[in-house]
Order: C-alpha cells, then sequence, then structure tokens
C-alpha cells in the first residue's frame, strides 16, 4: 500500500448516510426476538472488514456499485433478517436480536486515487484503512445502540471500488459473514442463492442444567509475574509504543518450515496452521523476553460445524467457531524444539470435539466467563475464509482485509500471494520485540536458504 497518510485520506468524501430496509417484511416466529447462543455471547463486538474489487474492463456492468449494491442489500436483508434487527439485553440477561426490521446504515463515498497503487502486497496504514468503513452513527451512548450491519462502499477513481463491511461478531463468525457477503454479490447479478441461510441456532442451546465436563483452561486467569525485560505488562498496553508490522510466508516457505518440524522427529504429521501458530507463538514469547517460569497461553478458534454431532446444517448463520487453547511456560517453549510448540498446537485441536464444545456452552451458561488476555496471543486465521468469492458483477475481490489495527494481543493469518497459498502474517507489538522478531524470522528464512 502507498504512503496514504491521514492528510491524504482527507480526499475521501462521504455521502450522507442512509438506512437501508429489507424490500419485505419477514415472517419471525415468536415474539419477535431472535436467540443468540452462549457461542454469540462472548463475541460481542462489531468487526471489520474491506473488500476492494478492481475496475474490470471485460464487465458489462455500467452502474455506479454503490446503487447496485443498495438495491441488492434490501432483497438480501429479507434472507438474513436479523442482521436488520437491533441488539437488547433479555431478562436472563444475555444478548438477544430484536428483530424491528430497522435495517443496515449504507454510505457511499468517493476517493481520488485509483484502486490499483494499493500494491499488491500492502502493509497497512489502518488510518487510511479505517476510513473505508462505515463510521458508529452519532450520538451513540451504548453498545446496543449500534447497527448490526453497517455498509460503505467507496469508489476509485479508475473505476474499481471497495466495501467496507461493519458487522457485529455476535451476529456471525467469519465463514458466515464471508456467506452473506457471497449471498449478497449473487442477489446483485440476479441469481438464487447457493446456499441460503440456516439461521435456527437454538440447536446449541445451553443443556438443562449445565453439564461442564472440561477444564476450559481457555477462560483461565494467567498470572503476570516479573520478566526479564522492561514491564511487559505496561508495554503491551501503552499503545503508543505499539507498532504493527506483516511477515510474508511463501508457499515454499511454509513447506520448508513444515519439513523442518517433522525432521526434529517429534511428529508424523504436522499442518501448515500449526506449524505457522507453533513458530510465532514461540517467536513472539522469546522476543518478549518472558521470564522463564512465565506462562502463556495461545488462544484460537476452530471451526465447529462438522466437530458438533449432529453436524451443524449446511449454511449455518452465526457463530460455529469454539475457541481453544494451548498453555505452556516461556521457558518450556523457548528451551524445546519447536516441535513441542507444535505438538502443544495440535492438542489444543483434537480436543475440539462435540462434547467439549457442549461444555464450553455449558460453561458459560453457568459461570458468564469470558476469555481473558493475560499472557494470551490470540491468532485468528482468515487464510480460508471465502470473502474474496463474493461477486457483484464485477468479478471477484481482488483482496480482502481486516479494517482494524491489531491488539498487541492479536495475530492475523492472511492469504498472501497470487495463488493464495501463502500467508502473510500481521501484528503489533513494543518496538523492541517487533525487531527481536523480525530477526526470527529472517533466521528462518536464512536456514531455509541454506538448506536449500
Amino acid at each position: 500500500m502507498p504512503e496514504l497518510t491521514s492528510e491524504v485520506a482527507l480526499c475521501l468524501k462521504r455521502s450522507k448516510p442512509m438506512i437501508v430496509l429489507p424490500a419485505r417484511q419477514s415472517v419471525v416466529d415468536g415474539d419477535g426476538t431472535y436467540f443468540l447462543c452462549n457461542l454469540d455471547q462472548n463475541v460481542a463486538i462489531t468487526m471489520y472488514t474491506v473488500c476492494f474489487y478492481a475496475a474490470s474492463k471485460g464487465c458489462k456492468r455500467l452502474e455506479h456499485p454503490g446503487v447496485v449494491l443498495r438495491k441488492a442489500l434490501k432483497e438480501t436483508l429479507v434472507h438474513f433478517y436479523p442482521l436488520a434487527g437491533k441488539l437488547a439485553i433479555s431478562q436472563e440477561g444475555k444478548l438477544h436480536v430484536v428483530c424491528n426490521g430497522e435495517g443496515a446504515r449504507f454510505v457511499e463515498a468517493e476517493f481520488d486515487a485509483s484502486i490499483s497503487e494499493l500494491g499488491e502486497n500492502p502493509d497497512y496504514d489502518f488510518a487510511f484503512i479505517r476510513q473505508l468503513v462505515c463510521a458508529n452513527p452519532p450520538k451513540v451512548i451504548s453498545p446496543l445502540d449500534i447497527p448490526l450491519l453497517m455498509i460503505q462502499v467507496t469508489r476509485f477513481n479508475c473505476g474499481g471500488f471497495s466495501i467496507g463491511i461493519s458487522m457485529n461478531h455476535c451476529m456471525a463468525d467469519g465463514l458466515s459473514a464471508s456467506q452473506f457477503l457471497i449471498s449478497w454479490g449473487e442477489i446483485a447479478r440476479g441469481l438464487p442463492l447457493s446456499v441460503p441461510p440456516a439461521l435456527d441456532r437454538t440447536m446449541l442451546k445451553a443443556r438443562d442444567p449445565p453439564q461442564i465436563e472440561f477444564d476450559h483452561l481457555e477462560f483461565a486467569e494467567i498470572d503476570h509475574i516479573s520478566f526479564n525485560s522492561e514491564d511487559l505488562h505496561c508495554q503491551l498496553h501503552n499503545r503508543h509504543d505499539i507498532a504493527f508490522s506483516s511477515f510474508c510466508f511463501d508457499s515454499q516457505a511454509l513447506r520448508s518450515l513444515k519439513q523442518q518440524i517433522l525432521k526434529e522427529g517429534e511428529l508424523n504429521r504436522c499442518s501448515t496452521f500449526e506449524a505457522l501458530s507453533g513458530f510465532i507463538w514461540r517467536a513472539r514469547t522469546q522476543a518478549l523476553g518472558m521470564a522463564s517460569t512465565q506462562k502463556t497461553k495461545l488462544l484460537f478458534a476452530v471451526d465447529g460445524r462438522s466437530r458438533f454431532q449432529p453436524p451443524l446444517p449446511k449454511g449455518f448463520h452465526g457463530n460455529g467457531i469454539v475457541l481453544t487453547c494451548a498453555v505452556a511456560s516461556a521457558g518450556e517453549l523457548v528451551s524445546n524444539k519447536l516441535s513441542y510448540a507444535v505438538g502443544l498446537v495440535q492438542e489444543a485441536i483434537t480436543m475440539v470435539t462435540d462434547a467439549y464444545m457442549r461444555s464450553a456452552i455449558d460453561y458459560y451458561e453457568k459461570t458468564r466467563a469470558r476469555p481473558t488476555l493475560n499472557s494470551t496471543v490470540v491468532i485468528t486465521s482468515w487464510c480460508r475464509l471465502p470473502f474474496r468469492k463474493a461477486d457483484f458483477g464485477w468479478g471477484e475481490a481482488v483482496e480482502c482485509i481486516p479494517a482494524g489495527a491489531p491488539q498487541p494481543e492479536v495475530i492475523f493469518f492472511l492469504q498472501h500471494g497470487k495463488d493464495g497459498n501463502g500467508i502473510k502474517v500481521l501484528l503489533g507489538l513494543p518496538t523492541f520485540a517487533l525487531t527481536t522478531i523480525h530477526d526470527l524470522i529472517q533466521q528462518l528464512h536464512s536456514d531455509r536458504c541454506n538448506a536449500d
């Protein structure tokens, strides 16, 4: 991405926000409220995504993309009617949706630059990227008053455009959000929905009485102790000291990393996610200079759709992901071979069974606990999310990225390269740690080149 500073971004001009209502009223059973399960309750934050579309020479569409998308959104909200509703708190103190058909917030914008200037493998300028998503309405006092869905369509001077999506995570995980976009695109092209949404979430209700069968360390609090470097807890929470960077691993580098791990002789298999997660967790721990006795937790989501018994239905719209975790001391991670960390990641994935997921749902029902981030790193992978497949008549997206800077505890895995088989690791850390982790990644690449 070019040097798009906040001064340059002032060239972006927005229209007055409008409300897009569903084309028709949907039939809602019962009292007009929509059930959100316990997997939804813990992620009630807005997630921001931007998808970029290049001006295609072969495209026959002459309409302004904002007009096409707004018209199609009306029909799409008929199928995904909870997104046109409003969050509320039930008598039990849980979130649910009042299906009042309030609609989605919609903004059109113009930016005096070419989308081709954004480059192929951008380093993200979040001051600019954040301006491509719809801002919260003014005078919002309660998070309950933020629309569940907000859209900004930004047109570039080359004819390309971006779609900025702001959606409350309690309504959809990444897979469901991308399926919403794909369905919206199909309607824009006059096609029937290839995968109609399955909106019923009651199959994920807690059991009565709750049955907690696992320890659920994903909710466990880890105490901060002394560190070998500066006061790390303060460093991680001083946002002024946080710098952001991305590190690219092409498909060859990822294969080499997996081969290196298997050569250690501790594991007989290793997926790309497992290998890279173990490496990044270990490298981050080393870069932060944690004391050897400090416990550190790796937290990530596993798609439970096929793991539930029976499996969730095709097109399930909601949060079908379950958090799992691996815990180790910093000393164990750094002193052992890399395969040790990767093995812990594998164990965390294997642990996610129907029994474990049902237990996690019941754990929240009984405790109302939320995962804590003390001495925790959260890896969220977008590599298999089909956001790019959303086609509104101008072809598939050329790039889809998060539109918010990661917290120091959060690391993004994004698709990288023309073939999409590489991974870009996006993270934010104190400057001293970022320098060290850069050196560790460079050493990994150097070791690969020497082995070749």
